[in-house]
């Protein structure tokens, strides 16, 4: 959702989470997929989706696997966004992306996947981004494709009856991959 006019996102930090940062990005994930704190950005999954969207454990296991990066994206000394970066051959896997609900829709969200993408193109020579996004999220899809993604029709299931991915609202949700030519 980009309708509002871009604002200056103000200086960003850019820098790889730590065991210490897992508290807080586990708040700042949840604000902005699921309950009434979503509702104040464009990204919340509050419609389709209760319970959790993640938690310590699964942000730790970002945090700590092979390959896998969890960048915090910090302004003023606090924490604005993060977003899951995976190296998998020759394409990275681009997930767990949270911009706190009150600063959506003024632009941080472009800054932040651009150097999401210089940083796996510069890092691993990856040449493709990869991401997986509920179908019938429509708007956010179509904020992607206008950001270069394109649309597979690939698609897997959502891992129903497993609360860990939240409790699903509709019988109809799939994943479906996205992705991006890195050049």
């Amino acid at each position: 959702m980009d309708t509002a006019p871009a604002q200056d996102p103000g200086q960003l930090t850019f820098r790889d989470a730590a065991d210490a940062d897992v508290p807080a990005l586990v708040t700042l994930i949840e604000s902005a997929y699921r309950g009434d704190s979503s509702r104040a950005g464009w990204t919340t999954e509050a419609d389709i989706l209760q319970g959790r969207r993640t938690d310590p454990d699964g942000v730790r296991q970002v945090v700590e696997a092979p390959g896998s990066r969890l960048l915090v994206v910090e302004r003023d000394g606090g924490l604005v966004a993060c977003c899951q970066l995976e190296h998998r051959g020759e394409a990275a896997y681009f997930g767990m992306f949270a911009v706190r609900p009150g600063l959506q829709g003024a632009g941080l969200g472009k800054v932040i996947i651009a150097e999401a993408e210089r940083t796996v193109r510069e890092s691993w020579g990856v040449r493709e981004m990869h991401m997986t996004v509920i179908s019938v999220r429509e708007e956010l899809i179509a904020w992607y494709e206008r950001r270069g993604y394109r649309r597979t029709g690939e698609l897997s299931p959502f891992p129903y009856g497993d609360e860990r991915f939240g409790i699903p609202q509709r019988d109809d949700l799939v994943f479906e991959l996205l992705v991006k030519d890195l050049g």
